[in-house]
């Protein structure tokens, strides 16, 4: 059974233009990547919970910040790794400098035997949908063109 994450896609519209959140991953891993490294607020959820409760959580966790309102479900998307992410669009604001994410603890330097503590994500920003598709990891891409169909 392949690993699976849920997620939010909170878009606005700002002058008539369409802006989506990204987040970008912690750690040092990713520090000095950035096209291709961004993703929507997600996470893993088990079996037994309910994919868009699960999606919630994790945006919470990682931003720091409830989403409500009305969730309209996207098809879900293969990432390369085989992961299957659900996601859901919804509309919303919030002021990225003010996202706060949860941690995770690595070995870092590798081999050194010390655990280190990162940030999930390291920081969040609004993107156009041009330049949401160029920066977003290749397996979420589909996730901004249903947002294009759906909400236009």
């Amino acid at each position: 059974m392949p690993r699976k994450s849920a997620g939010i896609l909170l878009y606005r519209r700002i002058e008539g233009q369409l802006e989506v959140l990204l987040v970008h991953p912690g750690g040092p891993l990713w520090a000095h990547k950035d096209v291709g490294a961004w993703s929507i607020p997600k996470g893993e959820f088990e079996d037994d919970e309910e994919p868009l409760l699960a999606a919630r959580r994790e945006f919470a966790e990682e931003t720091g910040f409830n989403v409500q309102g009305d969730a309209v479900p996207l098809a879900p998307q293969r990432q390369a790794g085989g992961k299957v992410v659900y996601a859901w669009v919804l509309e919303g604001n919030l002021d990225p400098a003010q996202v706060t994410s949860n941690t995770f603890s690595m070995e870092w330097p590798p081999k050194s035997g010390r655990q280190q503590e990162f940030p999930e994500i390291d920081r969040a920003a609004w993107f156009s949908l041009e330049d949401a598709k160029r920066v977003i990891i290749s397996g979420q891409v589909g996730f901004l063109t249903q947002l294009e169909g759906t909400i236009g």
